[in-house]
């Protein structure tokens, strides 16, 4: 059954439909629009005319025609996490796999800023000390631009981290003696009534 609404198109040039994003041109933005929505089709109207067409989407969707966006805004609204490790590969091998390892969650989108922040050290510090940053730290299993962006701060992302050495066998404080858990075969003395 068909869903008859008026919808205002936002200043994100996306209006919603049955909990759903639609993208619509700039020269909609603050306008009503009425919306015919089936099982297939959003179809959008002003006064009787057809404006739009997108493809019916799921509750939570979002559907994004590029070109309803300005050119200078298309890149940010539809990026995607595979753009954004494409971006980062481009900079070093090291800060791509860096950003393949941040974005390695349940929810990818979730860590899209952090991976951000990484590009923005990038910017600040160039691409040579962050990918040497980044290969330290994929050495060192760590996963943090927190700890990038301090390796950069203080210019310690060429130099090796003086790591804990390993504790060996020598004798703690109050370890025992070992001749004190040996045992000593103690001769059994059977009585009988004849020993007596």
């Amino acid at each position: 059954m068909p869903v008859f609404k008026r919808v205002k198109v936002h200043r994100d040039f996306h209006a919603e439909v049955a909990k759903a994003l639609y993208s619509l041109p700039e020269c909609w933005i603050g306008q009503y629009l009425d919306v015919r929505a089936d099982t297939e089709l959003v179809k959008f109207y002003r006064r009787g005319v057809l404006v739009k067409v997108h493809p019916r989407q799921l509750t939570g969707g979002r559907s994004t025609d590029p070109a309803d966006l300005p050119e200078h805004k298309t890149g940010y609204a539809l990026r995607d996490v595979t753009t954004l490790i494409a971006t980062c590969t481009a900079h070093g091998p090291n800060i791509g796999i860096y950003a393949e390892r941040i974005l390695d969650d349940r929810l990818p989108w979730t860590k899209m800023r952090t991976v951000y922040r990484l590009l923005g050290l990038v910017r600040r510090y160039g691409a040579r000390r962050v990918e040497q940053a980044c290969s330290l730290s994929l050495d060192l299993d760590v996963v943090s631009v927190t700890k990038i962006a301090s390796m950069l701060e203080r210019a310690t992302e060429t130099s090796t981290p003086a790591l804990p050495k390993a504790v060996g066998h020598t004798a703690t404080r109050f370890a025992r003696d070992p001749a004190e858990f040996s045992s000593t075969p103690t001769p059994l003395t059977i009585v009988t009534e004849e020993n007596r």
